[in-house]
């Protein structure tokens, strides 16, 4: 699996990540295509450089050349309501998920 991410956060009791694919359950392309941004968005705030920086915790990913969102696990316990309406999302809609340790 060739994934690129970035720099890992911190540990916590809660570790790994999830990749959420941008794929239903029935193999159907999920949109609109731009969800991921935005809900990458939320939580991603400006720098001083004036350009949005995504969260550790929360950004896009490319897993095997398909763009993904990365969630840390980790945010059920810096944002557990964050984490919450994520989850909510990605069951609601119906989305593939895995668990990726090594990310």
């Amino acid at each position: 699996m060739d994934i690129c991410l970035g720099n890992g956060a911190g540990m916590s009791k809660h570790s790994g990540k999830l990749v959420v694919e941008s794929v239903v359950e029935d193999g159907r392309k999920f949109r609109p295509s731009d969800w991921i941004e935005r809900i990458s968005t939320t939580l991603a705030s400006f720098g001083p450089d004036h350009r949005l920086h995504y969260a550790e915790s929360v950004k896009p990913g490319v897993v095997n050349g398909e763009k993904c969102l990365v969630v840390d696990q980790s945010l059920q316990d810096t944002n557990p309501a964050a984490y919450d309406y994520i989850m909510s999302f990605v069951r609601s809609n119906r989305l593939r998920t895995h668990e990726d340790n090594e990310a």
